[in-house]
């Protein structure tokens, strides 16, 4: 079922409109068309809370941020048979659709996010989430952004961006799309059905569509469809990066930022490799026969194919039309998008995995276990060569250390790596979250009282948006930089550098390679163009050992 808006919002139903006599119809529009008309006749384009759409009219609702209109289908629903189909355009409707509750969340496990408490089971959730400022007249600049959770977890209601589009002055956009097996199975079958011959991209296609769908509709809502910026968190941002070099994205966006996304190198699956994939997970999920796969699975219900899916890689598959070639051979080769770019990461990254495998689970890491550890994680030869980078002594425990690499290795240094391939096709600013002192994000917030996460993955979120539609509880110091923090992003959707009012622009990497901007609070010495980021991650020794599987949320 569909939730309320999280400002608590109820949404109210829309009368009926009254049926007219036949005589009356046939020299008047029908009510349902007139009505609308007449209201959304009274209020500037774009200014209220009754718009039009290529499917049917929309009723959002004002809050005290500005409008917001939540829960509309971009999308055809991917039920029965269109289940591992590629996105089709969404059905019309009659009269008005009610716009004041987000959609369902698409098939994934619960997991420990606010609100996740359960399993969702729901295929027909291809929504996506509206909001804007009051009183606008001109058309403004867009933000859409694809949520994270490792291609597995996650919705566009992960974020609520009100206060973001009104202090900006932007549109903003929350898309779902397809998750998991739902969103990634690839099959001999399912090549079959595809139109360039190579499935496995379902959630990849629908973030397609709904870029579509916002050059097609955003005007009505105020936002310009020439100046779209696509954005993402982790998993959003490995999307924003994989979108870059699909051929089938450019035009539908004219820049776009990537947060924490350059993990693995952004790297897809071959063709080979999803294949081989996709037929472990039919036999696991009761549907061996390879001749009668693609029915079997069609039939199953969502709660089994979720159940089947765990220990596989449900990731971007290239080789076909959509990604012709891997992520940074689009970079390398000139293919890629040649669009402006904001790239980054967090000091601390690592420290939200190693807390999860370690601390978390009851077990902190041991300064005698810490060797071993390392030599499982990267084997006995470049174990080593941690170790001696990486000393337990530098380090508040043995679990900080391990996180030091693992965050360093999966995100420091494939984002600046991802920096100088994109260097050579346009602009690309570079930044890194370093506020060591920031709040844990509401998931881990009570796990904070006891391990230090420092600017860890996904805690720059909050200083941007309200991260699970809550208030983070930031000092004075921290709510100077979220200000900060949200006048560069948001002056970079309006078309320029990064820029925050008194505060040094992002670094163009064309022109001033390898330096970063260093996002900090004041007392930690404010932000700066720093030159060492490469140096404090150890990025001499990842850089020649390569970058970590792509297994990060």
């Amino acid at each position: 079922m569909s939730r309320t808006s999280r400002t608590g919002r109820i949404g109210r139903s829309v009368s009926a409109f009254v049926v007219m006599g036949a005589a009356a119809a046939l020299l008047t529009p029908h009510p349902a068309q007139a009505a609308p008309a007449a209201q959304a006749a009274q209020a500037a384009p774009g200014t209220g809370t009754l718009v039009r759409t290529d499917a049917g009219w929309l009723r959002g609702e004002s809050t005290p941020e500005g409008r917001q209109f939540l829960g509309i289908p971009y999308a055809r629903q991917p039920v029965g048979d269109l289940r591992w189909k590629e996105p089709r355009p969404a059905k019309s409707w009659p009269g008005v659709r009610g716009a004041t509750s987000f959609g369902n969340r698409c098939v994934q496990n619960a997991s420990w996010d606010p609100g996740y408490e359960n399993p969702s089971h729901t295929e027909d959730c291809l929504d996506l989430n509206v909001y804007a400022p009051k009183g606008q007249r001109e058309q403004r600049p867009v933000l859409v952004w694809l949520h994270g959770g490792g291609l597995t977890a996650g919705a566009g209601e992960d974020i609520v961006p009100d206060t973001f589009a009104r202090r900006t002055g932007t549109v903003v956009v929350t898309v779902n799309y397809r998750l998991g097996a739902m969103g990634f199975l690839a099959g001999a079958g399912l090549d079959g059905e595809a139109s360039d011959r190579v499935s496995g991209n379902y959630g990849m296609l629908d973030q397609q569509a709904a870029l579509r769908w916002v050059r097609a509709n955003i005007g009505s809502f105020g936002g310009d469809r020439r100046r779209v910026t696509i954005a993402g968190e982790s998993a959003g941002g490995r999307s924003v990066c994989t979108q870059l070099a699909s051929p089938t994205a450019k035009g539908l966006y004219r820049a776009g930022i990537v947060e924490s996304g350059a993990y693995g190198d952004c790297a897809a699956r071959e063709r080979k490799e999803a294949l081989t994939q996709g037929a472990a997970f039919a036999k696991k999920a009761g549907c061996p026969d390879p001749a009668t796969a693609l029915a079997c699975l069609r039939k199953k219900p969502a709660a089994q194919i979720l159940a089947a899916q765990s220990g596989f890689d449900w990731a971007p598959v290239a080789g076909g039309d959509f990604l012709p070639v891997q992520p940074e051979e689009a970079y390398r080769d000139g293919s890629a998008s040649r669009v402006p770019v904001l790239n980054g990461a967090n000091s601390d990254e690592g420290r939200l995995f190693a807390y999860g495998q370690f601390d978390g689970q009851g077990k902190p890491l041991t300064a005698q276990q810490y060797p071993g550890a390392l030599t499982q994680a990267y084997g006995a030869e470049l174990g080593a060569k941690v170790l001696k980078r990486y000393p337990v002594s530098g380090h508040a425990s043995p679990t900080h250390a391990y996180a030091a690499a693992q965050g360093d290795r999966m995100f420091a240094c494939t984002a600046l790596r991802m920096d100088k391939a994109l260097a050579g096709r346009g602009p690309v600013y570079a930044y890194e979250f370093a506020d060591r002192t920031s709040p844990p994000f509401a998931s881990i917030r009570e796990a904070g009282r006891t391990f230090d996460f420092g600017a860890t993955h996904v805690n720059e979120v909050q200083y941007l948006f309200k991260h699970f539609g809550l208030a983070t509880p930031l000092n004075a110091e921290q709510r100077e930089l979220s200000r900060q923090m949200v006048q560069y992003w948001g002056s970079f959707v309006h078309g320029g550098a990064p820029r925050a009012d008194g505060q040094p622009t992002a670094p163009d990497q064309r022109t001033r390679p390898g330096q970063v901007l260093s996002l900090r609070t004041a007392s930690a010495g404010g932000n700066e163009l720093s030159t060492s980021v490469a140096r404090e991650h150890r990025c001499d020794l990842w850089d020649r050992e390569g970058s970590a599987p792509a297994d990060a949320g």
